[in-house]
Parts: C-alpha cells; sequence; structure tokens
C-alpha cells in the first residue's frame, strides 16, 4: 500500500477524544476506542475497510510474536460494517506472520468469496465465526486459538481455575462448550452461540480458546488474558502443592472493577503500544 493508502489507520489514531463514555459493567468491556463501530462509521466505507484489514493482519502477526499461532490452522475474524453482512478473515495457507492488510480474504455470511484470492477459506474457521458473527450483532471480531495451555485447560474437568488475578478476570465472563469434533458441520452452530452467550470468552472443550469483542483490540486483550490464566494454571498445576483459590465473594467483586482498571478505553489502553512493538519486530502488515 501507498503512504496515502495507510492515511485512514493514522486518522484513527487521532480520534481518541471522541471515544463513547463507558456505560455499566454488563459481562462484556464495555470501553470504545479508536477501532469502535462507533466512529468506523463515521469514516468513508473505504477507509473503514482499510482500518479494519490493517489492525486484523497486526492482530494475526501479534498471534504468531506471542506464540499463539498454530501453523495456519486457527483464525481471527472482523465484521465489515455494511449491508453485505460480510466479514474478513485467513487466507488458508498463510502463516499468521505473513498476513497483511491486503491479503486477508473478504467473505459473505455463507462462506462465499467477495473478492479473487488464490487461497481458499478454512470450512472450519468460517463455521465458528460465521456463526457468531450472525448471532452477535455485537460483535465485531472473533479470536480462536489452539495454545497448548489452552488446550490443556479445556481438557480438565473443573476447566479454568479461579488461582490467578487473571483467572479471575476471565471467570468474569466466559462460557465452555463441549467437543463435537472438528467444526465442519452448521448444526453445531446454535449449540456453539448458545454456549458463548453474551460472553467475551469460550473455552472450547478439548480444543482451545476463543474471545469475542466490540474491536479487534478489545478481542486480543481478552485472549491475552485469557490465555495468561491458561499459563499460570498448568504451571501452578505442575508444581504438584494444593493450590490456593480466590475467595467467592473477592471473585463477585471483580467484574465491576474491569472498566475501571482500564481507564475505560478497553483493549486500546495497550493496542497502539502492541503495534508499535509489531512495527519494530516484524512490520510490513499494513501492505
Amino acid at each position: 500500500m501507498t503512504t496515502s493508502e495507510q492515511q485512514p489507520s493514522a486518522t484513527l489514531s487521532s480520534l481518541g477524544p471522541e471515544r463513547e463514555e463507558c456505560g455499566k459493567f454488563d459481562g462484556r468491556f464495555t470501553g470504545r476506542n479508536h477501532h469502535s463501530p462507533v466512529i468506523l462509521h463515521a469514516m468513508a466505507p473505504d477507509a473503514t475497510e482499510l482500518a479494519l484489514r490493517t489492525n486484523l493482519a497486526a492482530c494475526y502477526r501479534l498471534m504468531a510474536l506471542y506464540g499463539w499461532d498454530d501453523l495456519v490452522f486457527t483464525h481471527i475474524s472482523v465484521r465489515v460494517p455494511g449491508p453485505d453482512h460480510a466479514f474478513l478473515i485467513n487466507p488458508y495457507g498463510m502463516l499468521f506472520e505473513e498476513i497483511t492488510a491486503s491479503s486477508l480474504i473478504k467473505v459473505d455470511g455463507e462462506g462465499t468469496k467477495l473478492e479473487p484470492s488464490d487461497y481458499p477459506v478454512n470450512p472450519a474457521g468460517f463455521v465458528i465465526h460465521s456463526a457468531i458473527h450472525a448471532a452477535r450483532e455485537d460483535v465485531s471480531c472473533v479470536l480462536h486459538s489452539h495454545t497448548a495451555a489452552g488446550v490443556a485447560v479445556s481438557a480438565q474437568v473443573g476447566g479454568l481455575l479461579p488461582i490467578s488475578q487473571q483467572a479471575t478476570v476471565a471467570l468474569a465472563s466466559i462460557g465452555y462448550h463441549n467437543y463435537e469434533g472438528i467444526a465442519l458441520l452448521d448444526a453445531e452452530k446454535p449449540r456453539l452461540v448458545n454456549d458463548l452467550g453474551m460472553n467475551t470468552s469460550l473455552i472450547l472443550r478439548n480444543h482451545g480458546l476463543l474471545t469475542v469483542g466490540n474491536t479487534i483490540a478489545d478481542a486480543f486483550l481478552y485472549m491475552y488474558n485469557l490465555q495468561k490464566a491458561c499459563e499460570i494454571q498448568v504451571l501452578a498445576q505442575s508444581g504438584g502443592g494444593e493450590l490456593i483459590p480466590v475467595h467467592p465473594a473477592i471473585l463477585a467483586g471483580v467484574a465491576s472493577n474491569i472498566d475501571l482498571v482500564l481507564k475505560g478505553m478497553g483493549g486500546d489502553l495497550a493496542w497502539p503500544g502492541l503495534l508499535r512493538r509489531l512495527d519494530r519486530v516484524n512490520p510490513g502488515y499494513r501492505d
């Protein structure tokens, strides 16, 4: 992309004062940021999609940077505002560290490509992501991972345990979905959607982790926290000692404090810094 084509992304960063005020916590982080639909809808369609492509490509590369990728077998998707009910997803076959804004594939709700691409779309990725995008209009981004720690916790009967601060945050808005095999059948969609409910995180039993957000930055932040909670749990259990759970009364008060900690900014509190880090170690996602 040319310098002039990159300008909308910079424009988004300058719209901080236009963020919505944060509402009362309702099981989701409500803070809006410079990637929110409120601001994106005020932009020209081409600029909106370019901004989404840029941030989604960055998110893929950040997944690789943190070691959360699984070759080419997981997905992040983002809704494209407009009447087409389209969303962007990765070209099936590209490594996450290779993905660029222009390589992302736009598909409709039936999985049909809306623009040419030499790459296919993973049908399993389409089933999971399309189900959530169709059912949750509040969700812009769906992020799914197969990390070792995430799968390890998903295979435990007790699921995510309240043994760390990170876990208490994730447990404030989490669901569980039982494994039904590789997600290829539309019949699984209603159960997946029902198990997610209005939560921001979903543990897919024997499979991995999934987070959703009003923005790409939000979904990434939820995944960062959930992944960290799983890593801590696996490490704590490996010691063999008795674990100390957080008291239920403390757990009950976590939800009301989340937006205060994030200063009403949601994932935008960390996202600009993450992009700066990516620009230092793996630039090119804007191409």
